[in-house]
């Protein structure tokens, strides 16, 4: 090994200065593992790396209504949207009976949402069903606080006699409206059971908190600058979901805060 000394400093203080040395480059190299080991703490610590107790597992079995966005109200009642014009299309024409109410944000963009039995359903009911179809809409990616949404029966509601005037998605609508003003934009994720007694991942209005008992945990989300992906990683984390693709379908276009 070659060592350089400073012919103008006596031995002692080369000496003095070589132990000074190795004593910061010691320093250094403790502080670069403490750095790593940091570094690897912070790694496991993001949504998606650490270990999560699988509370839910991926599902084989589906019923009809999770093709759509849905969620049950605290009376039982079943309110289905569109995840786009394709199915809201399918809505209107398949499920959308005399018996119940449509809902749609007073936007362009929106999902169609479809309360069964929404006809003789509570006030509670419809707000619910009327929030939904608010944050289901082109506001949530807007980054929209509230949004009006309005109410029709199936009267109400057809597609054009003249074929081809109307795209896919787009319906006439008819007499007066019931209208649901400033539903603000916010949801809740939890984990409910299904008839069978498996575990379901369920996003349903923030409100449906105040109307009725959840599951806990729970994950209450609203628009924000957080990416869909990354956003479903934290749920899934929280719920202990592990079907993040299950979690991106059902939640709204955008950014969010979880």
């Amino acid at each position: 090994m070659k060592i350089s000394l400073d012919f103008t400093k006596s031995a002692q203080k080369n000496a003095e200065d070589y132990y000074n040395l190795a004593k910061k480059s010691e320093r250094k190299a403790s502080g670069a593992a403490a750095s790593i080991k940091r570094m690897e703490k912070e790694l496991t610590d993001q949504p998606g790396n650490a270990p999560r107790e699988k509370h839910a597992q991926k599902r084989k079995d589906t019923e009809w209504y999770e093709e759509y966005n849905w969620f049950f109200t605290p009376k039982g009642e079943l309110a289905i949207g569109g995840r786009s014009a394709k199915q809201n299309e399918a809505i209107n024409s398949k499920y959308f009976e005399d018996k119940d109410l449509f809902f749609h944000a007073d936007i362009f963009g929106a999902s169609v949402v479809v309360l069964k039995g929404g006809a003789s359903a509570s006030k509670e009911s419809r707000e619910l069903a009327a929030q939904f179809a608010a944050c289901f809409s082109s506001g949530w990616a807007e980054g929209a606080f509230s949004l009006n949404v309005y109410a029709l029966g199936r009267s109400q509601v057809s597609k054009s006699k003249q074929k081809g005037s109307l795209g896919t998605g787009s319906f006439l609508l008819e007499g007066e409206r019931e209208w649901y003003k400033n539903m603000p934009l916010s949801l809740c994720a939890y984990i409910s059971k299904d008839k069978k007694g498996e575990d379901r991942f369920t996003i349903a209005p923030q409100k449906i908190l105040a109307y009725g008992s959840t599951p806990e945990p729970r994950v209450i989300v609203s628009p924000g600058t957080v990416k869909k992906s990354d956003a479903a990683k934290i749920i899934s984390k929280k719920l202990g979901f592990t079907d993040i693709d299950y979690i991106m379908q059902h939640l709204p276009a955008g950014e969010f805060s979880v």
